[in-house]
């Protein structure tokens, strides 16, 4: 299962009532943009997430793979790419900018679908990694299903899902299951091959006990491609200490290993942390593109 975004703005009931989701083949310059070329990724069963002038305000799954079809709203009969889809409305839809605090720090650096202001961008359909997908079905679940009652919260989550009144419940457990199942998945499989790249050890500090290791990627999950996210040198071994540090960008390598510290970090406290600025690592070739886009797009220089 994968995840999307899509933006409807006039044609969303239109869209909701023919159960489709439907986009032209090129613009007006005769040009597919990516987030139209997009549609051809669409394969049943992936989740779709709707969003309208700023909100979140359906959830659906796709019913089969993206295909070619005629314009379901115009009288032109235009061909473009569609996919039949489920639509679950949300009675309390999800304003983007009121949880933007939220969603930010899992936005993507590429191909978001949001600004980081909490506008929306200029497109159709726009991919949503996991995290991100994850926190919107959260949030969709507190505002739909989850009762400001404590009784009610200690329903069990099966007893919640069985409820006629609320068929939305069902498809958030599944989906968030899903997706949580697709990263740990993932994440074990990256680690499982990242860790003897650096002889079983802290690339910093020497550390070997297992339990105190984290794989940690340069080019972030939310960021990387599918390639991305397994490939082995897209990371470091790291203690919980310096994996923090790298995760959150106060210290980076650039392309020979040397360390660069965050300027946000004192330098009389760098001793704490168990960091100096003649630290480096035994990178090998493929670390150093990994190394260069986290250096650029997440250490705090």
């Amino acid at each position: 299962m994968n995840f999307y975004i899509v933006m409807q703005g006039k044609t969303y009931e239109q869209a909701k009532e023919a159960s489709v989701v439907w986009c032209s083949i090129y613009d007006n310059s005769g040009q597919t943009p990516h987030s139209w070329e997009r549609m051809n990724e669409v394969k049943q069963g992936d989740a779709i997430f709707h969003c309208v002038k700023g909100e979140i305000v359906a959830i659906s799954i796709a019913q089969e793979d993206c295909h070619k079809g005629e314009d379901p709203f115009g009288e032109e009969k235009q061909i473009g790419n569609q996919f039949s889809t489920a639509y679950e409305p949300l009675q309390i839809p999800i304003a983007i900018k009121a949880n933007l605090e939220q969603i930010q720090q899992l936005l993507p650096v590429k191909y978001s679908p949001f600004q980081q202001n909490g506008d929306g961008n200029q497109g159709f359909l726009y991919p949503c990694n996991e995290m991100l997908a994850i926190k919107l079905l959260e949030l969709i679940s507190d505002a739909n299903i989850y009762e400001e009652n404590v009784e009610q919260l200690e329903f069990a989550m099966g007893l919640i899902a069985q409820k006629e009144r609320n068929t939305l419940a069902p498809i958030l457990f599944e989906t968030e299951a899903e997706a949580k199942l697709k990263i740990r998945r993932g994440q074990q499989k990256f680690k499982k091959q990242l860790t003897p790249l650096w002889d079983h050890h802290c690339a910093l500090c020497g550390i070997k006990l297992p339990e105190l290791l984290k794989a940690s990627h340069s080019k972030p999950w939310k960021d990387s491609t599918d390639e991305e996210r397994l490939d082995p040198y897209n990371g470091i071994l790291l203690c919980s200490n310096h994996d923090t540090l790298y995760d959150l960008g106060y210290i980076a390598f650039d392309g020979t290993g040397k360390i660069h510290i965050s300027p946000e970090l004192a330098k009389e406290d760098y001793s704490k942390y168990g960091i100096h600025e003649k630290m480096r690592v035994n990178r090998v070739e493929e670390n150093k593109k990994y190394f260069k886009w986290h250096k650029r797009e997440v250490f705090r220089g």
